[in-house]
């Protein structure tokens, strides 16, 4: 796919993301950024193996919740005249432009759209709009100006002081920079001063994640307690269910013919196999139809599990290829039951298409770099309908079970997110963000670690000894700023490094 212009992603395209091209007088929304109402729309075939992809239903709470923005456009009712955007702008085309650009986009998205039929002429107006938008509650607001002049930034005000999270799309002619010095750094709004409407797209789309990751389940599989709770300052749901699940969940499993078939598959798309045998596979596949029944059982939207801790003494195979398969269908699969990592995990899924990789950071010191070291990587780095990159099979490196270690493009951009989740009110949750360049793949052996081993060289970094953070995602794709822009919009603290 093309990248969008102004590389703002809403679903497959910009860097492979989900590109986004809009209609009313300009191309198509093509195949765009947008085109992902649910985590992931997979080929039914895999794409690199010819064999049938196993799909997991989506059962949890953010698959069925349906997120919802209240939009309006504002302007002065009469003629333009001499005050901005100028008797000149054709503010009636512009209307119907991008009413039809929001409409279309929210329809991508599947987003349920409550647009005001006719602009807000004054601030009695936007008072009443707001009114109504605080009582109904919806997941976010999306504020199209037309106008630079009386109540125009005034309303927009009105609508960031509501508490809900804010879209301002302000094309040229409608602001300046005194109109918006006082929102760069102020939380709940994303201000898009710009013609280019693929950015106030992408704002729907960080309205979308927002109301996804909070109404999203996480199945926690740790420790040996049930109960729910949830991420404070985020919302996302949290069920622990005793891991003991998991191992007598695979000891009734049976080695079916459907199951070595999968396998076999698996297998004819690795690049290689070095070490691992073939009931290493067998029993990785079985881990992943364990994984899937009880995400299922538990209407999971994503899952994590304390995997060391559970299966470590065990002869159970390690989920390594059951969550990089997950990853690759849209479900968020986190390891080591790390919280922090669990959400980033399902926000890169959310925000860019694409699944992300959880890894240990190691400092390189001769290169500058860090790398990335982990047991347990996607392929489908491209995006969830894109082709996927090549993978050999491997040991785990406890020199067990089996591993597909994934290899990174050489030189591609990438993004690293890590949240520090928050446990206490007056404390925010914060966001590590850095972007930098795929410089090697690290052979292991004869290095030691895991066997997933990344090379990334990030952005500004000159003491790799004394980078922040932990069990960081890395994904494809320079997303540096729009992270920051989420982090902005939903009161998080960025650390951008």
């Amino acid at each position: 796919m093309k990248p969008i212009p102004g590389n703002y992603p809403l679903c497959p395209g910009a860097c492979s993301r989900r590109g986004f091209l809009m209609a009313a007088g300009s191309a198509a929304l093509g195949q765009s950024l947008l085109g992902c109402a649910g985590a992931a729309r997979l080929p039914r075939a895999d794409m690199a193996g010819g064999g049938a992809e196993v799909s997991i239903a989506r059962g949890g709470p953010a698959s069925k919740y349906v997120p919802s923005i209240r939009a309006a456009f504002v302007r002065r009712k009469g003629e333009y005249g001499m005050w901005w955007p100028g008797q000149i702008y054709d503010g009636e085309a512009a209307l119907a432009n991008y009413r039809q650009k929001i409409e279309a986009t929210a329809n991508q998205l599947g987003i349920k759209l409550d647009l005001r039929s006719v602009p807000i002429h004054s601030l009695a107006e936007a008072d009443q709009w707001v009114a109504e938008a605080k009582a109904n509650q919806p997941d976010g607001l999306l504020v199209v100006l037309l106008d630079r002049q009386e109540h125009a930034w005034p309303t927009a005000g009105k609508a960031i002081d509501s508490g809900l999270p804010t879209v301002v799309f302000a094309p040229v002619g409608a602001a300046f920079t005194t109109n918006t010095w006082d929102l760069a750094d102020k939380n709940g709004v994303f201000v898009c001063s710009t013609d280019d409407f693929s950015q106030a797209a992408y704002g729907m789309k960080m309205i979308r994640a927002g109301a996804k990751l909070r109404e999203m389940r996480y199945i926690v599989l740790a420790g040996k307690e049930r109960r729910d709770t949830q991420v404070q300052h985020i919302g996302t749901k949290l069920r622990y269910v005793p891991a003991k699940h998991f191992l007598d969940e695979y000891e009734r499993t049976p080695l079916t013919e459907e199951l070595k078939r999968t396998a076999a598959a698996y297998m004819k798309r690795a690049t290689r196999i070095a070490g691992p045998t073939q009931q290493d596979v067998y029993n990785g596949i079985k881990s992943y139809l364990v994984a899937q029944r009880i995400l299922e059982r538990e209407a999971g939207d994503g899952i994590t599990m304390d995997c060391l801790g559970a299966l470590g003494r065990t002869q159970i195979s390690l989920p390594c290829i059951a969550w990089s398969r997950m990853m690759d269908q849209g479900i968020p699969a986190a390891c080591e039951a790390d919280i922090g990592a669990c959400v980033t995990q399902a926000l890169v899924q959310y925000l860019f298409d694409r699944p992300g990789f959880q890894q240990d950071p190691v400092p390189e010191t001769s290169r500058g770099c860090i790398i990335g070291s982990h047991c347990s990587c996607p392929t489908r780095l491209n995006g969830f309908s894109e082709r996927p990159e090549p993978f050999y099979l491997s040991h785990h490196h406890g020199q067990r079970d089996a591993v597909p270690r994934t290899m990174w493009r050489v030189g591609q951009r990438m993004t690293a997110a890590d949240i520090l989740v928050s446990n206490k009110d007056d404390v925010p949750t914060q966001m590590i963000i850095s972007a930098g360049e795929v410089v090697e793949n690290v052979a292991v052996p004869p290095a030691g670690g895991c066997v997933v081993a990344v090379m990334v060289k990030l952005d500004g970094v000159t003491d790799v000894l004394a980078y922040p953070g932990f069990h960081h995602i890395f994904f494809y794709g320079d997303y540096k700023d729009h992270l920051r822009w989420y982090c902005q919009l939903f009161g998080i603290k960025p650390m951008v490094v």
